[in-house]
């Protein structure tokens, strides 16, 4: 293999690489806001610690 034939090669793999790790901090920002949003979700229900201790069966 000659020497221009394996700087390309070189290159592309540099370009898939960094296009992998852009696109897994991506698919990890995501992540960190929908666990962010559903913490935020969480925070403002209200629990009720009443609800559902006791079943009526009776109908």
């Amino acid at each position: 293999m000659d020497i221009g034939a394996l700087s390309m090669v070189m290159s592309q793999s540099r370009v898939q690489e960094s296009a992998g790790i852009a696109v897994m901090k991506m698919a990890m920002d995501t992540g960190k806001e929908n666990a962010e949003q559903i913490t935020e979700i969480m925070k403002n229900v209200a629990v009720d610690t009443n609800v559902g201790q006791h079943f009526d069966g009776r109908a």
